[in-house]
């Protein structure tokens, strides 16, 4: 683990039933156990909350998955026939996503839809960051929505939250789509340029360097809505920004600047 990585392992709890539970992932909480130096997982946290659950036969499986750094709702199947048909519903494009970003910028436009294709820039040749995306003609075929909600400044620095909607479930779309917009997501170390900042953070850690030029610790992307077909009824949940997000838009995280909102869509 990099040094300097603040392990987050608390979750909320957004809604459950006899066939799921849908949690709040805060950042920088990772879904599954990754190959590296043992850490906090939202999957070790469940089973430990689901713990009477599986004595008597349950079996959590995470239906949704997050980028470490990406918080918001994730749903995880309690047994093997929830998992089957949330999973179908995944694949069918039965669900509804939406994401708030914060990005960098303002884009020349309030709505827009990107329907650029992305691979793993390692599928073209060697690349030092196994799991950066790029756009590519021949890459997968992927659709984002974006319309932006707010704009504002902050000392000489523009940005915007924006709402997105991805259509497909392509690794990193909405950063990648965005990245390529132009508007690369406020603390996006992998996107917010040539991956450079990622490398440095995981060889260094955190440092001074790294939050002059990213101005957050995790990236500014959080799933925040999401409507899903289960059975014969059609179920919903939202949440919203977690603290430090709020606390970006509100003006903290950049020196302390205040924020100055230039415009806001109504609703």
């Amino acid at each position: 683990m990099a040094e300097g990585l603040q392990v987050v392992t608390d979750f909320a709890v957004v809604d459950e039933t006899d066939d799921w539970l849908v949690v709040d992932k805060p950042a920088p909480l990772i879904v599954h156990p990754a190959n590296r130096q043992p850490e906090p997982t939202l999957l070790g946290g469940v089973e430990r909350l689901l713990a009477f659950e599986i004595e008597n036969g349950a079996r959590p499986a995470v239906v949704n998955r997050l980028d470490r750094d990406t918080s918001g709702l994730v749903v995880i199947a309690k047994h093997t026939r929830a998992a089957r048909e949330l999973g179908i519903a995944f694949e069918r494009r039965m669900v509804a996503k939406e994401y708030t970003a914060i990005v960098c910028g303002w884009p020349e436009t309030d709505q827009w839809q990107c329907d650029a294709p992305i691979l793993r820039a390692g599928e073209l040749g060697t690349s030092r960051i196994w799991v950066r995306q790029m756009v590519h003609p021949t890459g997968r075929h992927c659709r984002t929505r974006f319309e932006v909600i707010r704009r504002f400044e902050r000392g000489e620095c523009r940005f915007s939250v924006v709402r997105c909607h991805p259509e497909t479930g392509r690794m990193h779309q909405i950063r990648v789509h965005l990245a390529h917009a132009g508007h690369p997501i406020v603390g996006d170390k992998i996107y917010s340029g040539d991956g450079s900042s990622y490398l440095e953070w995981m060889e260094t850690g955190w440092t001074e360097r790294l939050a002059e030029h990213l101005l957050l610790r995790r990236h500014a992307l959080h799933a925040d809505r999401l409507e899903i077909d289960f059975g014969e009824r059609r179920v919903q949940w939202s949440i919203g920004l977690p603290p430090e997000l709020s606390a970006f838009v509100d003006g903290a995280g950049t020196a302390d600047l205040p924020a100055v909102v230039i415009w806001r869509r109504n609703g």
